[in-house]
Formats: structure tokens, C-alpha cells, sequence
């Protein structure tokens, strides 16, 4: 890409399959240390893309998978990636009071911080998770110690979404920006161009114009995101889903990987930090 473009951000959420939102119908909390887990070997295969394409990225990564997988934490901070929270047990901030909500974060932030040996700086909520009824957990977050949220996502879904609300970087609370995932404005309307579902629905050739276009229109950096399970074709398949759900999580999952690589030859990439705090790696690795 050419140099004037700006660089975009490179972010995973570490979870497992059986984690998603969409399953929590199906799949009780109190089943999941008896699932089988996968996370491991797909975010060690993703770290393996990274590194082959000279990418550094952002990882938002649970509690519950940090404390069971250290090591892999450690792995993650090894090579030169950031590490941020996506709070304790994948629970949406929508689902919480003010204090539960408080101590999933600060649960969290602890567990990395202490596996990781570098501050936490980052916080993306589960499903996007903070819009209009919820504006409180900022406050919780800058309290935290957090000092960016990527947890606003503005488009209409039914799910989430806050489509009113900034479509780039802004200040929520003093000491505290909200970086929002990325959407491109075309007739009046926010479409969403920054990875998930939407990135294995589409074809890549789009995929790659919103971004470009957000890029070159806007002379804004992208956030763009996905999970590890959607590289992993061989995942278990949960039974009883029903058809919708089964669409969404299921779709072009084996062509991600391949998606994936190109969209980190097509565009440059780096870490939150240091696109939207001006934070250097050296810097940020420091306790």
C-alpha cells in the first residue's frame, strides 16, 4: 500500500467457540471446562501468520483463557503484540450491573497484568457490548486504569450497535478514548467493515474496497477484528442451533485463513496502542 495511507489496527479476540454470544443459549457457563478446547493451537496458528508477515496486533484476550493457557498469554507478549482485555467470562456489559460489571474488568485486568508483565491498557466488551443504556461502564473502565475502549459498534444489528454514535476515535471521559470498529458511510447509512461475520459473508474483494476506501475517503486507520475459532475448520459443531445462528458462526470458515493472509500482505498493520495512544511497543511492554 502506498505510504500516505494510514496504517490500520490488527486485532483478535481470544476466545474459544464455545464462548460466543450467539451459543450462550445452548451451551450452559457451567459446561465449559468440559468442553474441548482449541483456542490455544488456533491463536499459536495465528501468531504464526503474524509473524511471517511482519504484524504486530492487538489481542483481546478473557480472563477465563488466560488463566487456564498462561503460557500462550506469554507467547503473545513474545512477539511484540499487545496485550488488552476482553474482560473475565465473556459476559456483555449490557448483562451487568455497575459492580458485576467492575469486578469482570478489574478481574481481568489483574489476571493479564500479572501473567503478561506489561499494563493492560486496552478493553473491547464481548458483542460490543456498550451503547446507549450502559454509558456508566466508561466510567468503570477509566476507573480500571483502562485508558482506550474498542467496544462500540456503529451500526444497526440485533445484537448491538450504537449507530448514532462516532464512527472514529473520540474521548469518552478525559484520560479514556473509545476506538471504535470500523464502518464505512454510503447512503446515509454506517455498513460494517471491520471483520467478523461480515468479513467471511462478503466477498474478500469487498472486504478489502471498505477498508481501502475508509483509508483513502476518510484518511483514517481501520480497526479491523476476528476470532481464532474462525480459522479453525475442524471445530466441534454444536448441536440444536438453530438455523440462524448456525449461518452466522459456520459461514466460508474455511476460506478465512487464506482471507486472513491476504488482507495482511493487502494493507499495513499494527497494534492499538500505537496507532490511537502513540504507544511504543518498548514502551508498552514496560510494568
Amino acid at each position: 500500500m502506498p505510504s500516505r495511507q494510514p496504517r490500520n489496527a490488527m486485532t483478535i479476540d481470544v476466545e474459544d467457540y464455545f464462548q460466543v454470544s450467539a451459543f450462550a443459549p445452548y451451551i450452559a457457563r457451567s459446561d465449559w471446562d468440559a468442553r474441548e478446547c482449541r483456542v490455544e493451537r488456533n491463536v499459536d496458528r495465528i501468531l504464526c501468520l503474524l509473524e511471517e508477515s511482519g504484524t504486530h496486533a492487538t489481542f483481546f484476550t478473557l480472563g477465563w483463557v488466560a488463566q487456564r493457557y498462561p503460557a500462550l498469554v506469554r507467547r503473545i507478549v513474545a512477539g511484540g503484540h499487545e496485550l488488552a482485555s476482553h474482560g473475565y467470562g465473556h459476559e456483555r456489559a449490557s448483562d451487568l450491573s455497575p459492580e458485576a460489571f467492575r469486578s469482570d474488568i478489574t478481574r481481568a485486568k489483574a489476571l493479564l497484568e500479572d501473567i503478561g508483565g506489561q499494563p493492560v491498557l486496552g478493553y473491547r466488551a464481548p458483542s460490543f457490548s456498550i451503547g446507549e443504556g450502559n454509558l456508566w461502564a466508561f466510567d468503570e473502565l477509566l476507573a480500571a486504569g483502562h485508558r482506550y475502549s474498542s467496544s462500540v459498534y456503529p451500526i444497526q444489528h440485533d445484537h448491538y450497535g450504537m449507530p448514532d454514535s462516532p464512527r472514529f476515535a473520540y474521548p469518552v471521559r478525559e484520560g479514556l478514548l473509545e476506538v471504535p470498529v470500523t464502518t464505512l458511510r454510503l447512503g446515509g447509512k454506517n455498513l460494517p467493515s471491520s471483520g467478523g461475520g461480515y468479513f467471511r459473508l462478503l466477498p474478500y474483494a469487498l472486504s478489502r474496497w471498505l477498508i481501502a476506501q475508509v483509508n483513502r475517503v476518510d484518511q483514517q486507520s481501520a480497526v479491523f477484528y476476528f476470532h481464532p475459532w474462525e480459522i479453525d475448520v475442524d471445530q466441534p459443531r454444536v448441536a440444536g442451533i438453530d438455523a440462524k445462528t448456525r449461518f452466522r458462526h459456520y459461514v466460508n470458515i474455511p476460506r478465512t485463513e487464506a482471507r486472513i493472509v491476504r488482507l495482511l500482505r493487502d494493507f499495513a498493520w499494527g497494534r492499538m496502542d500505537e496507532i490511537f495512544l502513540g504507544q511504543t511497543a518498548s514502551v508498552a511492554t514496560q510494568r
